[in-house]
């Protein structure tokens, strides 16, 4: 039998160039390998420019970390005299602010910080972080933790002194000062007083979003409108639809009806005639009317 499969033969000059051929290849390989492990480990190198950026930014970044340090410092304080801004740094919460007001306004004193807990109800872990700064008067070492009832003057009267601010003069600062209102209620406060011009009565605190109840509660007894302010008056019989939505209480919708009213029914006299206004808001139509010129 003959065997008619195909085979291919090379000469001795073949293989060796094939075999010569492999090994260039497997060479090339091994080469860029290494090369890739050299270059890929080696750090870009930066220009003087750069290197001084860089160091000035951890320079930065050091002065930031040490600022936010000294801004969450705490000094010792005297618990007995925590405000309602004190307070609201302190994380304290209005229950437990309310509670220090009322034992302090009975010209009570707390001389521990367990004599704190008692009366304030805070957390152990609010004690246990916040009662290593609290500083009693040395002579207090010296007395019993029952005996509240020393002389001074009255915790009340204190508080009494920040019920004469005038809401149109107040500050960003003085309304911080009131616990639960921070840096973003108190500019948005400023910001509503503006838009009126000034407020004509703190009853106007109540439409201000985000303020709750409790802390209109204590802007009340803190501040007052003193004296109606020289307001620059709407002329509510003159007033085109787009010059009355220039105040905040009367939007689009409103301020269209003001003027059909006008139309149909002649000049408004007087704040009584508001009333007859389609879906005017009559629960504030004194506030209101203090804006408008009849």
């Amino acid at each position: 039998m003959h065997d008619n499969g195909l085979s291919v033969k090379f000469t001795r000059e073949q293989r060796s160039g094939i075999v010569a051929l492999l090994l260039l290849m497997v060479v090339t390989q091994l080469g860029y390998y290494v090369y890739s492990l050299q270059s890929g480990s080696e750090k870009p190198k930066l220009s003087p420019e750069e290197l001084q950026w860089l160091a000035m930014q951890k320079q930065i970044d050091s002065l930031k970390i040490q600022k936010e340090a000294e801004g969450n410092k705490i000094y010792p304080f005297n618990p007995n005299f925590i405000s309602d801004y004190k307070g609201y740094t302190l994380k304290m919460s209005l229950a437990e602010i309310d509670r220090l007001h009322k034992y302090r306004e009975a010209n009570k004193f707390v001389n521990s910080a367990e004599e704190f807990q008692q009366v304030t109800k805070v957390s152990d872990e609010w004690l246990r972080k916040y009662a290593p700064y609290f500083k009693f008067p040395d002579w207090v070492k010296h007395k019993k933790s029952s005996f509240q009832n020393y002389k001074t003057e009255p915790f009340a009267n204190k508080k009494e002194k920040l019920a004469v601010i005038d809401i149109n003069q107040a500050t960003q600062e003085d309304l911080m000062k009131i616990y639960g209102i921070g840096p973003g209620l108190s500019e948005r406060i400023l910001k509503e007083r503006e838009k009126f011009g000034a407020f004509v009565n703190m009853n106007q605190m109540n439409d201000i979003w985000g303020l709750s109840p409790e802390v209109v509660e204590r802007l009340n007894k803190h501040f007052k409108v003193v004296a109606v302010p020289v307001l620059k008056k709407i002329p509510i019989n003159e007033a085109s639809v787009k010059e009355l939505q220039t105040l905040p209480y009367f939007r689009y919708p409103l301020a269209k009806e003001i003027v059909t009213y006008r139309s149909m029914n002649g000049e408004i006299k007087s704040k009584e005639d508001l009333h007859k206004i389609k879906n005017f808001p009559v629960e504030k139509v004194d506030i209101i009317a203090l804006y408008l010129d009849f």
